[in-house]
């Protein structure tokens, strides 16, 4: 619970880095909130990237197992439909290149099946998520309704 604010203040960072490169929808009015990160951190899903000098770079949210939001796929499938992991809220300080290769190989290493979605406005995200070998499947629907292009690597 110590690292909330670092944590915030990395969001804040990225949707910055969200604005300015025209995605200006994903993470609004708040999200994620402090509550957000909280619940993450209680429920043992929250990780922090750490450099050499012991800041944090990075954060997101990791865990294995169902996502009921990936229940329903359109426009493509998912390339299998085996238990995967699930990737949320990547976030990074800016100050390492590539650390967000670095973070979505880290949990990899821990399941080889993963599955990540992103706003389709979030060229970044989605220029990282290919990257690093994931295939594009399709379109998922957050519990608001807001579809999000979804992405699988086996």
């Amino acid at each position: 619970m110590a690292d909330v604010q670092r944590q915030l203040e990395l969001f804040d960072i990225s949707r910055s880095v969200m604005r300015n490169t025209g995605n200006m929808e994903q993470w609004t009015n708040g999200y994620p909130s402090q509550e957000v990160i909280e619940d993450d951190i209680v429920a043992g899903n929250s990780y922090v990237c750490m450099d050499d000098e012991g800041e944090m770079v990075a954060t997101f949210c990791f865990w294995q197992g169902k996502d009921d939001t990936y229940d329903y796929i359109e426009n493509g499938k998912w390339l299998n439909d085996k238990p995967y992991g699930v990737v949320h809220r990547l976030a990074g300080s800016g100050k390492i290149k590539g650390i967000g290769s670095y973070c979505l190989q880290w949990c990899f290493d821990r399941c080889f099946n993963i599955r990540v979605d992103t706003h389709r406005d979030n060229w970044v995200m989605q220029s990282v998520l290919r990257k690093n070998g994931f295939t594009e499947c399709g379109i998922i629907y957050l519990k608001n309704g807001a579809p999000r292009v979804a992405f699988q690597k086996l």
